[in-house]
Formats: structure tokens, sequence, C-alpha cells
């Protein structure tokens, strides 16, 4: 059976330690000093070194030789088996013991924090008063859970992750030596995937190598369940055009290869990072930092694919500059936002006082009094007012509306089909359907019936152009805060 190349390529001395020269550099100068503490902590993320360090120092301290076999004298436990208070005093009891053979007796602790409170409480008066001959080295991942009395009583030395530049020439010397084909954007990705561990992008190479063919970045994404760069360009590109159905289509064909929400958001952050990181953007700066935000909050979504397709249907500022020139239009739209908010008392009053005051659904109706400002036909010109309406007080409504095909062509009766069904159930809602009578209701002053339909054909109304029309009715102030905050001008 063939040894794994993360034991095969383990660290055997300190010079050979890649990427901590801070810790290398210090325990260098101790061990040449001869100032050698009774207690060291090793804390860090996995696979950084902690353990490997351990048994290094342990071999140098005695004068020894690395060797993988075992040592009498060099003791490791495991606290995640060893947790209780009777390992540890059984360890208490056996420490007063000389060393067999060697200088010291080392004593390796291996996530020490999973030790239980009695248990620390007994490690801790040995750590108080050790025997000149014994030597703690304490490891973990979690330094935070460990009584500050036992940190008080080490010498602590933090292991960072493994910077990518030297992590990727590690992989590829160990590619090399192993004579694995694979290229630099390849090596790339595995130091990017493995987090940096040296043990799991070692890993990773290993797995990569078992494939028997030459390995490229692609290789690598469709073995990791990445997405390929292809599918986040094409993401991208939409994104960029302001085609806001496209991603959709994009991600559910993802989502039919097996991919997930978290794993594609993770390739296209990295994607955005690396563009961002390289000064070559393909979306504005702004834009970039608003999408980055975004699917970060992808992962701890209860609805991942469902938050990761809202987030790629928002528009985006980088997107609206096409609509710009439609600015003039505004002086006729400029009225419906303003009397939508001023008459909203007059028709509360005006309709039926009397008998139909006290009514909450009679205040419902004048609450919504565009009509009374200039009342739309109830055909397709209506529907980017519609849009406007919606944007403006619900704008998950609104994301949900603009992905429908509508059709006005039954008098009395509006049609909107959804390509997806998830769409079509969210808008059948009874709330969110009242929503969009309301605004119906606004623009036209009509209450036509509403029809929601699912069609795996149907595309999108088209409605740039007049959707533009209000933005433009803003202050100039008042459009830089709107594309700041997120308010393109595309719907």
């Amino acid at each position: 059976m063939g040894v794994a190349l993360y034991r095969k390529y383990r660290s055997r001395g300190l010079s050979e330690l890649v990427g901590q020269e801070h810790i290398v550099t210090t325990l260098q100068n101790a061990l040449k000093s001869g100032k050698i503490s009774h207690a060291y902590l090793f804390t860090g993320p996995r696979g950084t070194g902690k353990t490997s360090v351990a048994r290094i120092l342990a071999h140098e301290v005695n004068g020894l030789p690395y060797s993988t076999d075992s040592n009498l004298d060099i003791i490791e436990i495991d606290a995640a088996s060893n947790r209780r208070i009777d390992e540890i005093r059984d360890l208490r009891e056996k420490v007063s013991v000389a060393p067999a053979s060697a200088k010291y007796k080392v004593y390796i602790i291996d996530e020490v924090h999973m030790l239980t409170r009695e248990a620390f409480n007994a490690l801790l008066k040995t750590l108080e008063e050790p025997p000149a001959h014994v030597i703690f080295i304490l490891a973990t991942t979690d330094a935070h859970k460990l009584p500050e009395t036992i940190i008080s009583r080490t010498q602590r030395f933090t292991f960072k992750p493994a910077p990518p530049g030297p992590l990727t020439k590690h992989l590829a010397s160990i590619a090399k030596a192993e004579k694995i084909d694979i290229d630099a954007d390849a090596l790339q990705l595995l130091a990017q995937h493995g987090g940096g561990s040296y043990r799991d992008s070692v890993s990773l190479l290993d797995q990569m190598g078992s494939l028997g063919v030459p390995v490229n970045a692609e290789v690598v994404r469709q073995q990791l369940g990445l997405p390929s760069s292809q599918a986040i360009d094409d993401i991208i590109s939409s994104l960029q055009s302001g085609n806001l159905s496209a991603p959709v289509v994009t991600l559910q064909q993802l989502y039919d290869s097996g991919l997930r929400a978290s794993s594609i958001a993770s390739g296209l952050a990295a994607r955005l990072r690396t563009d961002l990181a390289a000064d070559t953007p393909t979306l504005s700066a702004s834009d970039t930092l608003k999408l980055l935000a975004q699917l970060l909050l992808v992962d701890s979504s209860p609805q991942p694919e469902r938050f990761l397709e809202l987030v790629l249907m928002e528009p985006l500022s980088g997107s609206a500059p096409a609509p710009a020139p439609v600015e003039p239009k505004p002086a006729a739209a400029k009225a419906k936002p303003e009397p939508a908010v001023e008459a909203k008392p007059e028709p509360a009053v005006e309709p039926k006082p009397e008998p139909k005051t006290p009514t909450p659904q009679k205040e419902a109706e004048p609450e919504k009094p565009m009509p009374t400002a200039g009342s739309a036909a109830l055909d397709e010109s209506a529907w980017p007012k519609v849009l406007a309406s919606l944007k403006k007080q619900y704008n998950t409504i609104y994301g949900i509306a603009r992905m429908a095909q509508v059709d006005f062509s039954e008098p009395g009766k509006v049609t909107l089909v959804f390509t997806f069904a998830f769409h079509q159930k969210r808008l059948h809602d009874a709330k969110n359907r009242q929503i969009l009578a309301n605004a119906i209701y606004e623009v036209t002053g009509q209450k036509p019936e509403i029809v929601i339909k699912h069609d795996k054909d149907a595309r999108p109304t088209p409605a740039p152009a007049v959707v533009a029309t209000p933005e433009p009715a803003k202050s100039d102030a008042l459009a830089d805060v709107s594309a700041i905050f997120g308010g393109g001008q595309a719907l």
C-alpha cells in the first residue's frame, strides 16, 4: 500500500518547514542557546505544521535524528481520546519517571482543547512545577478554548495559514518529484481550495495525481465540484449586459449538474476578487464590492440556491448607463411619485366618508391615488410603471415581477407567465398578489383579473427604456445615493 503524499513529504527538520519562518527562527535560536522552555503551545489552523514541528522539536532537544519510529521518551497523546481526568492523573504519575535514554522526556498533547475542565486542572499542577527532565508541547486548533492559566504557563507559537505563493511552489516541487502532469493554473487552484492548509492541499494534489491524465484548471474544478470558468464568465457577462434572466438559467444548469450554491458563490467570489486585485475588474469597483458582500451571505442563507438567484437578479449600477440618455423624459413621470404620497390623505376622505370611513379596506384604495394624477391605459406601456411602483416599496416583489412575460391582450385581465416555477409560486401567494394588484391600480386606476402561469419557454417582458424614466426625476445627489446603495436604473 502506498504512502499518502502528505505523510511522505512531511517536514523532517525545521529548515524544511514552509511558510512559518517566524517560528523556525525562534526555535532554532532557542536550540542554539540552550534556552529550552518546559512547555510550548502551538496554535493555528489545521494542516499548518503544528504536530510536525512538535515531533521535530522533540528530536532536536534530545539531539536525535528525526525518525518516524516510536521512541520511549517521546510520547504523543491524543486529547480527543484521552480527555478525562483519569488519563491526566495517570500522566502525572508517569511524568516523575526519568527518561529511558534521552535527555528529556517530551509529551506531545494534540488537540489539547478537548480536555475536560477537571483534566485541565490536573494538568495545571504539573505545568506549574514540572520535573526538570520533562517538556510539554501542546497543540490545538482552538486556543480560545484553553484556560488562561494554561496559556500563561507556556511559550505560545501561532502558526499561520500557508501563503498562496509558497504553497503553490511547494505543490509544484512535489508534483515534479512524483511526475504528476499538472499545470500552473491547476496548482494555484489547489492551493486556493486548500484553505491555507499544507496537508489539505497536498492531499488534493495526491487525488489529482491518481487520475492518470494531464491535469489543468478545468479538470480540478470538475473533480472538486466547482463551477467551470466558462459558467463564471457567462454569469459575469450577463451581469455586465443587464440581462438578469440569463444568470438564473446558468445557475439552474449548474444546480442540475450537482453543484451547490455555496460552491458557485465561492467560485464567483474568487473570480471577482482576483480581477479586482489584478486591477482588471470586469464590473465596476462599487458593483464588485456590493456583489462580494452578498455572495458571502449565500452559505448562511436557509435557502442558498434561491438567495443566490435573487443576488444575481438584482440590477447593478454598472449595467444602468445605457438607459441614461432617456433622462429628459422624466418630466411627465415626475408627477407620479410625488402625488402618490401627497394625495394619500385626500382620497381617504373623498370617496365615501360617511359609511366607509371606519372600514380599513376603503383606506387601502385611497392610499394609492395614482389615477387622479392621470390614469394610464391597461396595456404593455403600463407595465414598466407598475414595476417602478413596486420597486419603491416592495423590492423583493419587484425582483420577481420583472422576470414575468406579461400579456394584456384580454380586456380586464393581466397574465403573467414565468420561466421558473418558484417565481410563479412566490407571486401566487395571496399577500404578494395583492401587492401587485395595488401597484396596477396605482398606475391604471383599474382592478383587472391577475392570472399567474408557468412556462419554461417564457421570456421576461423587456422594459428598460421606460423604467429609466422615473429615475431621472430624482436629484443628482439622490441618484448618486441610489447608485451607491444598489438602486440601479435598469429594471
